[in-house]
């Protein structure tokens, strides 16, 4: 018999700097992935009415926030920075709770999300904008670079934390307000960055917190009057749904998309540091990064010798929640998740692969409530298969085998995902090769497919993303527009 549940009590959203619920009482309950019988926390489920009012309150936050001087604005970052640290265990176990992430993971996100705050306040010493030489006799002419207004933030449950701050970040030292609705899944730990930006000092209005069903706010949401901009994260269908719901509304979209992301290994390559790397970079966070290792391109000379030292490594990876110091791979992040992954598995083993381990949900009682898969790799896999084009999002490594890095390059380019792509070498001539035609966005050599620090640009191409760059001093662009001014002083 399952013991009662304690009530989690709502964590209510931020609208005009209050604490609110939604205005009919609705919520919706955040369950924990490693057993679905915990209520973890439970949310307001919105109303469209909600929304225009959080609308209304960031369109008069924005009036004050986008005049507030750019070190004023970076001290508030450089605050929410200095919390988010001194927080750092409580707000990793609310990601832990509701994601499913081991704790050690957990925490390394929320130290990550500290320095993307740090990292953008910094960049109020820097430059900003430029004086330009004018060809008319006392003029001066100069750029200047403008917050674009009221952003929507719309971001995913994988890094339910990190996603935020890679967005918040430079959205709100360049003077615009947020309003972001986290995914269902992962709502609790937003709420928790929205306190540490409002006890930071963030002034009223300039952020707001959204939760509900998108099918019921999508329409108020991307057609509120006061929106200029629309920042998501999330998958290539949804993406694409959002670019043609905004055509021709002027409102701009930058969109962080799916991935399958490739990594080969040559006959030359350090066999032991490639396999320790594929592994981190397949089934750290059970799989669910777009920057994920999910297809792996052998040389048929060491194929078998890799697969090897792959198999042994995930027998050694131990599945459980995340609370638990002795896991090392948690859930996946719902029951839906876990069948979509364990379908695509099954329809690979009916078109020819071979499962080399895992292949399954894992067969212990005390994991039965919980949304598990054994990490998976399975090998021969073909181009045309379902599971080497498709994003899987889940701990599930496809192979194949090459003969050359030519032959290598033909397969990590022969995708419509564009994220990210490594390569393990000791030949520098296929090094460079592989940097100057892998159409990604992201090239590594030796190096995982995931991992990208706060301060280099980040997105990708083709299926994976949109033309706005994120992280680095690259990530402001989308948040910033342009004024070129002319003075004419003399005459």
């Amino acid at each position: 018999m399952v013991a009662p549940i304690e009530d989690p009590g709502v964590s209510m959203n931020l609208v005009g700097g209050h604490w609110r619920p939604s205005r009919d009482g609705s919520v919706i309950d955040v369950l924990d992935p490693s057993d679905l019988r915990h209520v973890v926390g439970r949310v307001p489920s919105m109303t469209t009415a909600d929304v225009q009012e959080a609308f209304d309150h960031a369109e008069a936050g924005f009036q004050i926030w986008r005049r507030t001087p750019t070190l004023d604005r970076a001290a508030v970052l450089t605050a929410a920075a200095a919390l988010l640290r001194e927080r750092q265990d409580e707000i990793a176990l609310v990601i832990v709770d509701e994601m499913g992430k081991t704790k050690a993971e957990a925490v390394i996100e929320a130290s990550k999300t500290a320095d993307f705050f740090d990292f953008f306040a910094s960049l109020s010493r820097s430059p900003y904008g430029e004086l330009l030489h004018d060809g008319r006799s006392g003029t001066r002419t100069s750029t200047w670079v403008e917050p674009v207004g009221v952003v929507l933030a719309i971001t995913p449950w994988n890094d339910p934390l990190l996603t935020p701050a890679r967005k918040l970040a430079p959205a709100l030292f360049a003077g615009n307000a947020v309003i972001i609705k986290p995914s269902a899944e992962t709502p609790l730990v937003t709420h928790a960055l929205a306190r540490v930006l409002q006890d930071a000092g963030l002034p009223d209005g300039v952020l707001g917190t959204v939760t509900g069903s998108s099918r019921v706010l999508s329409a108020q949401l991307l057609g509120d009057p006061h929106l200029a901009a629309v920042t998501f994260t999330g998958s290539t269908t949804v993406g694409r749904k959002l670019e043609r719901e905004l055509a021709g509304s002027g409102k701009r979209l930058q969109a962080e998309l799916g991935g399958k992301n490739a990594t080969v290994v040559l006959a030359d390559a350090d066999l032991e540091m490639a396999a320790n790397t594929i592994i981190g970079a397949a089934f750290g966070q059970s799989g669910q990064r777009c920057t994920a290792t999910s297809r792996l391109i052998v040389d048929d000379n060491v194929s078998s010798a890799l697969l090897d030292m792959l198999r042994s490594r995930v027998n050694s990876l131990v599945l459980g929640p995340g609370r638990d110091p002795s896991t090392t791979t948690g859930p996946v992040v719902s029951e839906q998740q876990r069948d979509t992954v364990l379908t695509f598995i099954q329809e690979a083993r009916r078109e020819g692969g071979t499962i080399v381990v895992g292949g399954s949900a894992p067969p212990e009682d005390r994991l039965r409530h919980g949304c598990f898969v054994l990490p998976t790799i399975v090998r021969g896999v073909q181009p045309h298969m379902n599971l080497w084009r498709e994003e899987v999002f889940g701990p599930v490594l496809s192979v194949t085998t090459c003969s050359g890095i030519d032959e290598a390059l033909a397969l990590v380019n022969d995708s419509r995902y564009g994220l990210a792509a490594a390569l393990f070498t000791a030949d520098l001539r296929a090094s460079a090769l592989f940097v100057d035609q892998a159409n990604v966005g992201q090239v590594a050599v030796n190096l995982p497919t995931s991992g990208w620090d706060v301060h280099q640009p980040f997105g990708g191409f083709g299926d994976s993303g949109s033309a706005f760059k994120e992280q680095g001093a690259s990530g402001l662009r989308f948040y910033s527009r342009i004024k070129t001014a002319a003075v004419r002083s003399s005459w």
